[in-house]
């Protein structure tokens, strides 16, 4: 498939999974801008292709979301897709979880998502056609001991994401929430740090605990959630319009 001509968006666009779907879809032929808080893993993965471009942005500014869109607007022309990956999971009981904390991971899971889809959305009904994305989690789908913050927003993700396909109707814009399992990435490796230091496992039994329900015994790919958002951009999911695509080997 070509994604020439279109421009894509992707937040947390510097490491992970974010860096995967720029590179995919600046291979597809997309002009794509990624936006990330941290400017060095910006430049980094903006050098990896020539039609990756960057600004530094916190998706929990709205402010500073809309002053992004409208950089990266005047460098590559109306947004065509966003794709919202940014986002954080803290661990904590829900007995001792503080009103701070649950803040947090509603502003970045949540209100992250609302920032960047309403700043770009605009341009996609203009056009007619256009791709509203959200990398959330099969946190969204199920419930997880010790991060129920992170799951209320991940669930409020896909309610989102299905009351945007209902409204935007005959729009040409689709909305739809990508729901994977544990991703192999930094992010999960922090995570396994984390284990560890709490229970005293070791690194391979945390891993084992993290992979016990995915029937495929293995973690996602950055890769595979990225070839699964491009697809989402192509016409033939066209009619894809209002899921939570799970990807987790057959868990949910």
């Amino acid at each position: 498939m070509t994604l020439s001509e279109r421009h894509v968006l992707v937040t947390g666009g510097g490491t992970g999974v974010g860096a995967a779907i720029a590179e995919a879809m600046a291979h597809a032929g997309a002009k794509v801008t990624i936006f990330g808080r941290r400017e060095e893993p910006l430049r980094e993965v903006a050098k990896q292709h020539k039609f990756i471009g960057w600004a530094t942005c916190d998706v929990t500014d709205r402010s500073a979301v809309d002053q992004a869109v409208s950089q990266a607007r005047g460098l590559n022309g109306p947004v065509d897709v966003v794709v919202a990956n940014a986002g954080a999971a803290d661990s904590v009981p829900f007995s001792k979880m503080t009103g701070e904390q649950l803040d947090k991971m509603m502003s970045v899971n949540l209100t992250g998502v609302v920032n960047i889809w309403q700043a770009a959305l605009g341009d996609m009904q203009n056009a007619g056609w256009g791709r509203l994305i959200a990398v959330a989690s099969t946190a969204g789908l199920k419930g997880y001991p010790y991060v129920s913050a992170y799951c209320a927003a991940k669930h409020a993700v896909v309610g989102l994401t299905k009351s945007l396909a209902i409204e935007l109707g005959d729009s040409g814009v689709t909305a739809n929430a990508i729901c994977p399992g544990f991703i192999e990435t930094p992010l999960l490796e922090r995570s396994i740090e984390n284990i560890i230091e709490k229970t005293g496992m070791s690194e391979e039994k945390a891993r084992k605990s993290l992979i016990r329900d995915n029937p495929q015994k293995r973690f996602i790919q950055p890769d595979e959630v990225a070839q699964t958002a491009l697809w989402l951009c192509s016409e033939g999911a066209a009619g894809i319009n209002g899921h939570a695509l799970s990807m987790s080997g057959g868990e949910i």
